[in-house]
């Protein structure tokens, strides 16, 4: 370019600012297309974090209800709430080694019957009802259970078809079961596998597709 330049100065009839117009005139050029390729990449930036900022808030508003439709079995100490989850003590729900309902466990699952169905419905969500157990093999006198996935499992379903019975409908609300996965706390002690011993509930998202309704079939009360 510089040799373009310089033989612009000594060709005769070309004028010096003609040259450094259109020189002028390229780097503006190449300016503008960094300025505007600069302002996009904010104004995409600057749309992302809005929407992260947006999914943030809609997330703490619909913790904040869901906390306020659990006030009373929260404030009371019954359950707990971590992250829209919430957690029940397997010793509060069964005895040890069993999938039968104790009769605080029952009375606790009427009580949140009607908070949970009025907050499924206002938000068109699911609950999913997950099974835990802690990693002990089954003794003796829990023979009728495979094993931990299977315990897990039944204690989910009975828990889905107490919720049902109180209220809660069959089409919002479906088990899963999780055997001595996701522990909360180490096994290594008995405080530990009695936390790990628990039945979690949390609202989902509704499948678009009606795919729950598979799932719904193994909830359903026994005629």
């Amino acid at each position: 370019m510089r040799d373009d330049i310089e033989a612009g100065f000594d060709e005769p009839g070309v004028p010096v600012w003609a040259v450094f117009g259109d020189l002028m005139a390229g780097l503006l050029g190449a300016f503008v297309l960094i300025l505007v390729c600069a302002i996009g990449m904010q104004l995409e930036l600057a749309s992302k974090l809005e929407t992260e900022v947006k999914q943030r808030q809609a997330e703490a508003k619909r913790l904040q209800t869901f906390e306020q439709a659990l006030a009373a079995p929260l404030a009371a100490g019954r359950v707990t709430l971590t992250n829209g989850r919430i957690g029940i003590s397997g010793n509060v729900l069964f005895a040890f080694n069993s999938a039968e309902l104790q009769p605080e466990g029952r009375q606790l699952l009427r009580s949140l019957a009607a908070p949970l169905t009025a907050y499924l419905k206002s938000r068109d969500e699911i609950l999913m009802v997950s099974g835990f157990t802690d990693d002990r093999q089954m003794r003796d006198n829990a023979r009728q259970f495979a094993d931990n996935w299977e315990l897990s499992a039944q204690r989910a379903l009975t828990v889905t078809r107490a919720l049902i019975e109180s209220g809660v409908p069959s089409s919002s609300i479906f088990a899963a079961a999780f055997g001595s996965e996701q522990p909360v706390a180490s096994n290594a002690d008995a405080d530990g596998r009695s936390k790990n011993r628990r039945v979690e509930m949390a609202p989902t998202p509704r499948p678009s597709n009606g795919g729950t309704s598979n799932a719904n079939a193994n909830a359903k009360p026994r005629d």
